[in-house]
C-alpha cells in the first residue's frame, strides 16, 4: 500500500483518479462474425408486396375470436411472465454492474467507552502505569472506496452485464412470438377439428339413413344380410371417428386453455368449422431482411457481445488493480465537542494489487472465457442458419400445400362423381354394394384429406411470420 499524506497528496491522487479512470480497455474489441448472406429464397414466394409484417401480425386473418386469444395470451400466459421477470432481473443486474464504476462512500458512526488497566506497563516508556482511567471516544466517519477502473475491468463488466439485459429482452420476444404463434396453431387446429367433426357428422347422418332403408329392404327380402352388416360397419366405425375427433379437440382446447393462463375446466373456444380460404400473402423478402426481423438471431448476437466482453474481464484480471481508499469525519472524546475542526480528521491511501503467483488461475480463466466464446460465435452462426432454413421450410411447406389443396378439391369432386354413379348403377343392379362402400370411403377420405390440407396450408402461413420475426420491432 502507498500512503499520500496532506492536502497536496490527495490532490494528486484524485488528478490520477481523473486521469486513470478513463483508461485504455484490454481485451478484444466487438466484431459480428461474417455469415454467408444467400441473394435471394430459392423457394417459391407468395404474391404480393414486399410489406413488412405488422406487429400485431394476428390481424392479418381477420378472426375476432383469434384477436380475443391473443390478447389474453399477452396478457396472462405465465411462461411470458417468467420471461419478462427474466428481463426486469437482467436489467437489474445490469445497474449493479453499473454501480461500480463509482465510488462507494459509507457512514460508519461508532463510540467506544474505554476503560484502561491501572496495573499495566506504559507503551512509550516501558514503566509500570498506577491508576485506571475510563473515557469515550465518539466517530463520525465516511469511509470511500473505489476501483480505478485502468484497464476497463469495470466497464468490460458493464458491457456483458448490459448486452445480456439486452439478450434477455429479446429472449422475452422469442417467447412472446411462440405463444403467439402456438395460440394462433391451436386455434386454426381446433377449427380444423371442427371442420373434421362437421363432415363425419353428415357422413353419419347419410350412413344411417342408408342403413334404415337396407333393414327395411333386408325385411322384405330385397336386398341380402350382408349388405346390411357392410352398412352398420361403415356407420360405427364413421361414430368412432366422431368420438374420436371429439376427444382430440378437447385436448387441444385444453392446451389452449393453459397457453391463454386460463383454467381448463372453465376455458371454451365455440365451434367453428374452418373453410376454404387462402391464408394472407406474406412475401419475405431478401435473406438479409430476415437476420434484422428475428428476436431469435438478436439474442443470440447480444450473448455473443456479452461473451466478448468476458474475455476483457478475464484480460484485465492479469493486470494490476489500483484502489483508493479514504475517510473523512469527526472524532472526539466528548460528543458537544464533536463536531469542529479541531475534531476532524481524514485519510486517503491509494493502493495497487498485482498478481505474482496464482498457479495459473487466471491464464486458465482466460482461456476458458474463450472458449465459451467461439461456443457462442458457433451458437450465432447456427441461429443464422437456422433462421434461413425456417424461411426456406415455411415457404417450400406453403407452396406446396396450395398445391396439395387445389388437388385435393378436385378429387373430393371426382369422388362426388364417383359415389354418385357408383349408387346408380347398384340400384341397376349393375354393381355390388361394396363397389357403393368403396366410393363413400374415398369421398369421406379425401373430403377430410381436403379439410387438414386446409388446416395445414394456414399452419404453413402462420410458420413463415414466425420464421420471419412476426413483426418484431427490435429491442425498445
Amino acid at each position: 500500500m502507498i500512503n499520500v499524506p496532506g492536502r497536496r497528496g490527495a490532490l494528486v491522487a484524485l488528478v490520477a483518479l481523473a486521469v486513470t479512470s478513463g483508461g485504455c480497455m484490454v481485451g478484444p474489441k466487438y466484431a459480428r462474425p461474417d455469415v454467408e448472406q444467400p441473394p435471394a429464397f430459392k423457394s417459391p414466394m407468395p404474391d404480393g408486396d414486399r410489406a413488412a409484417v405488422p406487429e400485431q401480425w394476428w390481424q392479418l386473418y381477420g378472426n375476432a375470436d383469434l384477436d380475443r386469444l391473443i390478447a389474453t395470451a399477452n396478457s396472462a400466459n405465465q411462461t411470458l411472465r417468467q420471461a419478462v421477470a427474466r428481463v426486469d432481473q437482467a436489467r437489474a443486474l445490469a445497474r449493479v454492474a453499473a454501480s461500480y464504476r463509482y465510488p462507494t462512500i459509507t457512514l460508519d458512526p461508532a463510540l467506544t467507552r474505554l476503560r484502561t488497566s491501572g496495573t499495566r506497563v506504559s507503551s512509550v516508556t516501558g514503566l509500570p502505569v498506577t491508576g485506571s482511567a475510563t473515557y469515550n471516544d465518539w466517530l463520525l466517519p465516511l469511509d470511500l472506496s473505489y476501483e480505478v477502473d485502468v484497464w476497463g475491468r469495470v466497464r468490460r463488466g458493464l458491457q456483458a452485464a448490459r448486452a445480456q439485459a439486452a439478450a434477455a429482452g429479446d429472449d422475452e420476444a422469442v417467447i412472446r412470438l411462440g405463444v403467439q404463434t402456438d395460440v394462433a396453431l391451436y386455434y386454426y387446429t381446433l377449427r380444423w377439428m371442427d371442420a373434421q367433426s362437421e363432415i363425419l357428422a353428415q357422413t353419419v347422418t347419410s350412413y344411417q339413413e342408408q342403413v334404415r332403408v337396407l333393414t327395411v329392404q333386408v325385411n322384405t327380402g330385397i336386398a341380402s344380410p350382408i349388405v346390411l352388416n357392410q352398412a352398420q360397419a361403415q356407420l360405427q366405425s364413421t361414430v368412432a371417428q366422431q368420438h374420436d375427433i371429439a376427444r382430440a379437440r378437447d385436448d387441444e382446447e385444453h392446451a389452449l386453455a393453459i397457453l391463454c393462463g386460463q383454467a381448463a375446466p372453465s376455458f371454451t373456444v365455440a365451434a367453428n368449422p374452418l373453410r376454404e380460404g387462402a391464408p394472407p400473402a406474406v412475401p419475405p423478402g431478401l435473406p438479409a431482411d430476415v437476420l434484422r426481423q428475428r428476436p431469435d438471431v438478436a439474442e443470440a448476437e447480444q450473448n455473443l457481445v456479452a461473451a466478448n466482453a468476458q474475455v476483457g474481464v478475464a484480460t484485465a484480471n492479469l493486470y494490476p488493480t489500483f484502489g483508493l481508499t479514504g475517510s473523512a469525519g469527526f472524532e472526539s472524546g466528548a460528543i458537544g465537542s464533536l463536531v469542529g475542526w479541531q475534531s476532524g480528521l481524514w485519510s486517503l491511501v491509494g493502493g495497487m494489487t498485482a498478481p505474482i503467483f496464482e498457479g495459473g488461475r487466471l491464464r486458465a480463466n482466460l482461456d476458458a472465457t474463450k472458449a465459451q466464446y467461439r461456443q457462442t460465435v458457433a451458437s450465432y452462426v447456427n441461429q443464422v442458419l437456422i433462421a434461413y432454413g425456417d424461411v426456406e421450410d415455411a415457404l417450400t411447406d406453403l407452396h406446396a400445400l396450395t398445391t396439395e389443396v387445389t388437388d385435393l378439391r378436385d378429387a373430393v369432386t371426382a369422388s362426388q362423381n364417383y359415389l354418385r354413379v357408383a349408387q346408380v348403377q347398384y340400384r341397376n343392379g349393375l354393381v355390388d354394394y361394396l363397389t357403393v362402400v368403396d366410393a363413400e370411403r374415398t369421398l369421406l377420405a379425401n373430403q377430410l384429406g381436403l379439410s387438414q390440407g386446409v388446416s395445414q396450408q394456414m399452419s404453413a402461413s402462420i410458420h413463415l411470420i414466425k420464421a420471419l420475426g412476426g413483426g418484431w420491432q427490435g429491442r425498445s
